[in-house]
Parts: C-alpha cells; structure tokens; sequence
C-alpha cells in the first residue's frame, strides 16, 4: 500500500465524501497517506457504519469515558489487598530488575512532560506483576483487544511526532507503565501522579493494550491538547522527566540506575 500522501480525487473511489477527508485534514494535520485512510475506513466499517464517516470521526469516543476507568473487576480479583505507594517500590524493583533500555530515541532532557495516550489500566491479573509478584497461574480477568485504538492512537501520535509537536513516544508493554517509562526515558528518572479512580497496582503495572507514552516540552502542550480533543483521544498527564530519580505520588522510589543499572 502506498505511503505517499493522496490527495481528494484519489480517495472519492473509497466513498469518502470532501466534508469527511476535510476532516480527516484536520485531525492529522496534514495530508493523509493510502494507509492511514484505509485504517480509518476498516474501523468505520466495523464500529460506525450506520452514520457517516464524517459524523462518526465527529462523533466516536476510540477509548474509554473517564467513568469507565473506576475498577470493576471480579470478586476475585477485588479481594486481592491493594498495595501502598511504599508497597509498589518493592514491585517495581522486582519487576524492574535489570529493565534493558529502549533502542527508540528519547531525548536526554529534564522537565519534559509526559502524557499517557489511551486508556487507563483497570486490570493487572493477566500481567507480568500478576504472574511474578501475586503468583496468579488462572487469571480471573484478561485485559481485551484494542486493535482498533491502537491503529487510530498511532496514527495521531505519528502526525504529532511528524509535526514536531510530540519529542518521542513509547509503548506501554511488559510490566505495565512503570516498567515502561523506566524502560523508555532510560538514564532519566519521572515525577508521575497516580490517579484516585483505580487501583494503584493497577494503573502502576496493568499492561492493558492500547495505549501509548509521549513525551513533549510545555511550550507545545496547550496544542497538543487541543489536538487530543480534536482526534476525541483521552489522555492523561502522568509528570516529568527528571536528572535521574524516581518518585510516585511524591514517594521517593530512589535513582532511576537502582532498576536499570545504568547510570545517568
């Protein structure tokens, strides 16, 4: 499939109407390749055909509503303790331990900020921390498929890196947001906030899919909000970058080389 740009006659055979390619203009900023249009037309095709694709772009949330990050999880899982902020430093060394870098470039920078793109993990039992940490072997819960999100998030996320506006992006994988900002910002340490909705463990080590980091200067983030709200994609503010150390909630987790063993 072609990745040049195409312009508005070349798609008029897709079915796409001007008001909705003008659209599609508008939220990726810039001229869309063959790819990205088709990746928009297949999640249409399988989530908002009975409305236009203009009014379905206009219209679809591709993520969760901020409600439905509250926990809601079986009984069993729920009976599970949930763990104190002091209580996740452990985790994270255990899950943590030797974390190799990521080979995706990050800027070696302070004070950047960092925004989580995507939903908010209400679910841990199917996750590295549930398999080393709680010895669960028959998980009450699997986290779901979020193709779809994943598509729709990157294509975005790509536009914003190609502008400029984003500085890097990472996904969120094995040992869940910890593990995976420790993993991306490499020599860096963060300054994150835990939201009260979920649960700690949860949001710290859930590896639910679809969702992605970013990282940006603050100079760009009253746009790169606006852009968020344009795309209809939740995201969420996590913290800062920082000369090396690590803190949640303002609990101090120690140097970002205590889990990596690389020095800053």
């Amino acid at each position: 499939m072609s990745e040049l740009p195409v312009d508005f006659e070349q798609v008029e055979a897709l079915g796409i109407s001007r008001e909705a390619y003008d659209e599609v203009l508008d939220i990726v900023g810039r001229i869309p390749t063959m790819e990205e249009l088709s990746t928009l037309l297949a999640m249409w095709e399988s989530n908002g055909r009975q409305q236009s694709l203009y009014g379905w772009l206009r219209g679809q949330r591709h993520t969760v509503e901020r409600d439905d990050y509250l926990y809601t999880g079986s009984a069993d899982h729920r009976a599970i303790r949930e763990p104190r902020i002091k209580d996740c430093l452990a985790i994270a060394k255990e899950l943590c331990d030797n974390l190799p870098l990521s080979t995706s470039r990050f800027p070696l920078s302070t004070g950047l900020l960092l925004y989580l793109v995507g939903n908010i993990s209400t679910e841990f039992a199917d996750s590295e921390y549930a398999r080393r940490c709680l010895h669960l072997v028959d998980q009450p819960m699997t986290t779901g498929s979020h193709e779809e999100d994943c598509a729709y998030i990157d294509l975005i996320v790509g536009a914003l890196m190609d502008s400029g506006m984003l500085l890097a992006r990472h996904d969120v994988g094995h040992g869940g947001l910890f593990c995976s900002l420790l993993q991306w910002v490499g020599p860096l340490g963060f300054d994150i906030l835990t939201p009260r909705e979920v649960r700690l463990d949860a949001f710290l080590f859930g590896e639910e899919d679809g969702r992605r980091l970013v990282a940006l200067d603050e100079a760009h983030e009253s746009d790169y909000l606006l852009k968020m709200d344009d795309a209809r994609l939740n995201c969420c503010f996590l913290g800062r970058t920082t000369k090396g150390r690590i803190l949640v909630d303002g609990y101090d987790f120690g140097p970002a080389d205590r889990y990596t063993g690389h020095t800053p």
